[in-house]
């Protein structure tokens, strides 16, 4: 059995880790650890729909007696079920902090794949939530339709939870100003660089999650040392100079950030280096959330590196204006 501590969060990775489960061994039967209320779905971005849909999943929980858990899925089922899948708004690591943050303290990540496709509800129902996570309450979207055949609606849910012994609620379709939250909204707003209305269906401002990867150290030699941060899948904005929010272990600097393909060196791959202001350390091979504030400039070839090191100067002084106000 895979099980990772994910500071107060635990993952089961897998439908393999999760069938070795056995709550009752680590908690003992009557332990509020060894029950579970769950919430099933991709979560991807954790927007502000799913985070009422995660609130409501804590009050059931504290009603029901559970451990608040989520089940979701490391590839999108839509990949498997129609052969093409969105494009992921955060990665999955990202997706699992955000979770974490929401109040998440046991977390599934299971592929969808021909197991869990092949899976009837009353399987699904009886073998995980019921035999393995000691479900007490089932939390699932108003349109979700789980199991083979798609016949795991909440009516389905909510007869077979009769007769296992758990609770089913569903939650509501979500707007602001009156036009839903999707993830299909907040990818486009995102895809033109509209932050703040991405900000609007998300409830923050979209940012990206990456490890700090060594480079060839051309920021520091400007006086401005960079964190390249590997991007990993997930949406961010069109290229530019951005005034950024940068979460180290927990504490958050201010910082200028260059999403692009470095156009006065180089114009290679695309990539995101990052200048955090005030910080004095050492950033290699340690994570990097990057939250997109406001957009500076566009970015542009410069005459050399004189001019460069000027024009930082000027983001850096535009980043702490605009992260003041």
């Amino acid at each position: 059995m895979l099980w990772l501590l994910h500071k107060s969060m635990r993952l089961i990775h897998g439908i393999d880790a999760l069938r070795e489960l056995d709550l009752v061994s680590i908690y003992g039967g009557q332990n509020q650890d060894s029950h579970s209320v769950v919430a099933v779905g991709v979560f991807d971005g954790v927007h502000l729909g799913h985070q009422r849909l995660l609130h409501q999943l804590l009050e059931m929980a504290s009603a029901r007696q559970g451990i608040p858990t989520v089940v979701t899925f490391a590839n999108h089922p839509d990949q498997v079920l129609h052969g093409s899948a969105p494009p992921l708004i955060v990665s999955v690591q990202h997706r699992l902090r955000l979770l974490r943050r929401a109040g998440v303290l046991r977390l599934v990540l299971l592929e969808f794949e021909p197991r869990l496709q092949n899976m009837t509800a009353r399987e699904f129902a009886e073998e995980l939530l019921v035999e393995k996570l000691r479900t007490r309450g089932l939390l699932l979207g108003y349109d979700s339709a789980l199991g083979k055949d798609r016949q795991g609606t909440p009516q389905h849910f909510r007869d077979l939870g009769s007769k296992m012994g758990f609770q089913v609620a569903t939650g509501a379709p979500f707007e602001v100003d009156g036009q839903p939250v999707s993830s299909t909204a907040i990818r486009k707003a995102i895809a033109v660089g509209d932050l703040a209305r991405a900000r609007t269906y998300l409830g923050r401002f979209p940012s990206a999650l990456g490890q700090v990867e060594h480079g060839e150290a051309r920021g520091r030699t400007l006086g401005f040392p960079t964190a390249n941060v590997a991007l990993a899948l997930g949406a961010v904005p069109p290229s530019g100079v951005y005034a950024v929010e940068a979460v180290v272990d927990g504490d958050t600097f201010a910082a200028v950030a260059n999403l692009g393909t470095r156009p006065t060196f180089d114009g290679g791959k695309r990539s995101l280096e990052v200048h955090l202001l005030d910080y004095d350390g050492n950033l290699y091979d340690r994570e990097l959330e990057v939250t997109f504030r406001q957009l500076l400039r566009d970015e542009r070839k410069f005459d050399g590196p004189d001019d460069l090191k000027a024009q930082i100067a000027k983001d850096v002084a535009a980043t702490r204006a605009c992260l003041r106000a």
